[in-house]
């Protein structure tokens, strides 16, 4: 009991007070970046150069564009070769198409079958039937003049007042079996066998240049 008695009566020391403070944090003040303060080919690649966009945008928008029409219409990709753009002509099975009175100035038919086809009065100036079959075909009244009728088949064709000034029908071209009535063959280069054959039936008056078709075809 005295024990405790002189424990409690010691004075116990109070606990020194420990103030704490804070330390004051401080961020310092860090430059806003722009990207005008950056140097010229970081930007460039940060940002894309604006034509660039454009250019390569209409460059894409123009290729699905032909590649649409191409598959949509095969007739706007290839024309032809002449103003009849609506279909093609070259190449084409157009067995009793109507053509009368159209302009086709310089149009191709090559290889063509153009069978019983209607050229009547149409304008074929330099037009091309490069090795096409005009067998039955009407060219009455038509101007043909320099068209290319090389190894085409015109057997029994009506080539009634056409004029064919200039025109080419070399090689095996055949003119059997048609109406030449009135014709103009000025400046042909006929097969001699085929210009005496046609000379056999010429006849007439072309009622455009005026000339006889046998005057036309140098006949005898």
């Amino acid at each position: 009991m005295a024990l405790l008695n002189v424990y409690l009566s010691t004075k116990i020391p109070p606990k020194p007070h420990l103030s704490i403070t804070k330390p004051s944090l401080s961020i310092p003040h860090l430059p806003s970046l722009s990207f005008s303060q950056c140097d010229k080919p970081q930007h460039q690649a940060l940002i894309p150069n604006k034509q660039l966009v454009e250019d390569f945008a209409k460059t894409g928008f123009l290729a699905i564009l032909s590649v649409s029409l191409f598959f949509t219409d095969p007739a706007l990709a290839f024309k032809g070769g002449g103003p009849y753009g609506s279909e093609v002509t070259r190449g084409q099975d157009l067995t009793g198409k109507d053509f009368s009175g159209r302009t086709l100035i310089k149009q191709d038919f090559k290889t063509s079958i153009l069978r019983q086809a209607n050229f009547k009065g149409a304008k074929l100036l330099g037009a091309s039937f490069f090795d096409a079959d005009l067998t039955g075909a009407d060219l009455s009244d038509a101007d043909l003049r320099s068209a290319d009728f090389s190894l085409a088949n015109v057997t029994k064709a009506n080539l009634s007042n056409a004029n064919l000034e200039g025109a080419l029908a070399t090689g095996n071209t055949s003119f059997r079996g048609s109406n030449i009535t009135g014709a103009d063959f000025t400046d042909v280069p006929l097969r001699e066998d085929q210009r005496e054959y046609l000379c056999k039936f010429a006849d007439g008056v072309n009622p455009t240049t005026g000339n006889a078709t046998r005057d036309t075809l140098l006949c005898n």
